[in-house]
């Protein structure tokens, strides 16, 4: 938890140095995070199953970026709306568990509003 505070501290004081925090409004956010999400999509595009396991060196870094570009924005997100994101993930498995129980869902993909 340490590095996504350490990060969102760095984020809020890149914008607040550019004068940007007028533009960080959650909507703004998260429609900028869904242009990033599309962004790294565009990478696994029309690859097969075994491509997007193992992408040439030059697409890696370019993927990597875009999974960076995709944390960021998400934990500028949470700062701007004052979600704690550990506390926010403690309490989305803890309901994960509950909805998926090993029992019924071992092996299998359906939602857990199919069983």
């Amino acid at each position: 938890m340490n590095d996504l505070n350490k990060w969102r501290d760095y984020l809020r004081d890149f914008a607040e140095k550019r004068e940007w925090t007028q533009f960080h409004s959650p909507k703004n956010l998260a429609m900028a995070l869904s242009v990033e999400v599309a962004e790294l999509l565009e990478h696994f595009q029309w690859q097969t199953e075994e491509q997007s396991h193992n992408p040439e060196p030059e697409r890696l870094a370019a993927i990597a970026d875009e999974i960076a570009d995709v944390q960021l924005y998400l934990i500028r997100l949470a700062d701007r709306l004052k979600v704690d994101i550990g506390q926010a993930v403690e309490q989305k498995t803890k309901k994960n568990e509950e909805k998926y129980p090993v029992e019924k869902v071992r092996g299998s993909s359906r939602k857990y509003t199919e069983y």
